[in-house]
């Protein structure tokens, strides 16, 4: 389902500090290949779009020269959150209709899933369209996820925020519905409102996150497909690697 109006994006510009490495976390081994790899093989398997473009740091080199032509690269010169990362993409990706946005610390995402993220967006001709799990944080992958941000709907089972758990209520920690901030964006949308971010919350950075409670207040059309918990895994430590090859 190649589609020249989808772009996608790989946000990999993060230090990984909890890496104890100098090595970038992106290109920690996971089986044998670097994380982003993994991301980027996915990508190459749903075959929506053409090369996809790699958000990297600007102190690291190691993810272009292994990746080389299969990816674009932009780099994100300071780290201020997921919103700013994809914000940094937006003269690479001026032309494309509609911007997806993946991880390059999250490799377990399947192209299947990649595929109905697109296919949902482009029929239903969403503004915003999510990727999320429902879970009840009691064994296996689904209690990794506790810290994920929540999913609220309203009566009508609408979505109407996304709220990242440092940010809840109570009731809405409650909730069972999580973000594993898999997005596709209408591209004018989303520029037209990466700029209207504000860093006022618990990290000081600009959430991507955000932007779903931006276009609920106006009004526009969100969608969701369901993943499996075990795709919303991310890679933050030397342990979070452990368990995932002990895990499958």
């Amino acid at each position: 389902m190649r589609s020249t109006k989808i772009a996608v994006v790989i946000l990999a510009a993060g230090e990984g500090k909890r890496m104890n490495s100098d090595v970038p976390k992106v290109m920690h081994l996971l089986f044998g290949k670097p994380l982003i790899d993994h991301v980027v093989s996915h990508v190459e398997q749903a075959n929506i779009t053409d090369a996809p473009v790699v958000v990297v740091s600007p102190n690291h080199t190691q993810v272009q020269g292994y990746l080389g032509t299969r990816a674009r690269y932009v780099t994100q010169q300071e780290q201020l959150g997921t919103g700013h990362a994809v914000a940094t993409a937006h003269d690479v990706l001026k032309d494309a209709k509609h911007v997806m946005v993946l991880y390059g610390d999250m490799p377990f995402l399947k192209p299947a899933s990649i595929m109905a993220l697109a296919q949902t967006h482009l029929e239903e001709g969403n503004t915003i369209t999510l990727a999320t799990v429902k879970t009840q944080f009691e064994q296996g992958a689904d209690s990794l996820l506790y810290d994920f941000g929540r999913i609220i709907r309203d009566e009508k089972g609408q979505i109407v925020d996304s709220v990242e758990l440092k940010d809840a209520t109570p009731e809405q920690a409650a909730m069972t519905e999580v973000n594993p901030c898999y997005y596709c964006f209408d591209a004018a949308w989303l520029w037209e409102h990466a700029h209207k971010l504000e860093r006022n919350n618990a990290q000081g950075e600009y959430y991507l996150t955000d932007l779903v409670r931006l276009a609920v207040q106006e009004g526009d059309h969100l969608g969701s497909v369901d993943i499996e918990a075990s795709e919303a895994i991310g890679i933050n430590s030397k342990e979070d690697l452990m368990k995932a090859e002990a895990r499958v």
